[in-house]
């Protein structure tokens, strides 16, 4: 946890690295959900109560007791592990290994926010939250989960459409291959940046900055039959 990242092996051996998202972000998360669950049981209770009376006054408790306690379960499980603010905010419930949270640790950790909310507005929570170092409440404790960032995939590059070019010396299976990885990497740093890794390249290419660029797209395009990304 010395870089902020919390590392995981699957039982397949994968390796899995999450951030634990902190208490500010889930706390808008929650409110988020909140003022959704309130303006859900709004919309269902003023009608149960006007159409039906006092049964729709127990309808309409039902409803709030429903929204309270089956809301987080039901996102969480059947959502990949997001309620609508967690959605929104890039949250995610997982399971402590990685995998995805099941009804089992869904119910532990909604039903004990009840204690996590004691004394008031999450305190206990809070507390358990700054003492760990995976910010887990006493919910996720017991339930055995956390909550991440769920990072956004990596957007490919775009395709450049480039001739291919021939290599002007042989270059061994190793150095290819650091060739192709470091053009498909280069749209991802500073364009001024860019133009440094192209002067770098000079002995490859004879050329400095972005006519150097364009040379090692060639390059690329040449050693794997299609165009350079």
């Amino acid at each position: 946890m010395l870089d902020g990242k919390l590392h995981l092996s699957t039982p397949e051996g994968v390796s899995l690295v999450f951030t634990p998202a902190g208490p500010a972000r889930r706390g808008y998360a929650w409110l988020i959900d909140w003022l959704l669950r309130a303006l859900i049981g709004l919309v269902l209770y003023i009608p149960l109560l006007v159409t039906l009376g006092r049964a729709g006054m127990g309808l309409g408790l039902v409803a709030f007791f429903l929204l309270q306690w089956a809301y987080g379960v039901l996102f969480e499980v059947l959502g990949d592990g997001r309620t609508p603010g967690k959605r929104m905010l890039g949250l995610q419930v997982l399971r402590e290994d990685g995998l995805p949270v099941g009804w089992r640790e869904s119910v532990l950790r909604n039903v004990l926010r009840a204690i996590d909310f004691m004394p008031l507005c999450y305190g206990i929570g809070l507390g358990a939250m700054l003492l760990d170092a995976r910010f887990r409440r006493i919910g996720d404790l017991v339930a055995g989960t956390i909550v991440v960032y769920r990072e956004q995939p990596t957007p490919l590059p775009k395709a450049l459409d480039v001739a291919p070019v021939a290599l002007p010396f042989p270059l061994t299976p190793d150095e290819q291959r650091t060739l192709v990885d470091l053009v498909e990497r280069v749209h991802a740093v500073p364009p001024q940046r860019q133009l440094e890794l192209g002067d770098l390249a000079q002995p490859l290419t004879g050329l400095r900055g972005q006519a150097s660029l364009d040379r090692l797209y060639g390059y690329v395009a040449g050693l794997t039959g299609k165009d350079a990304a």
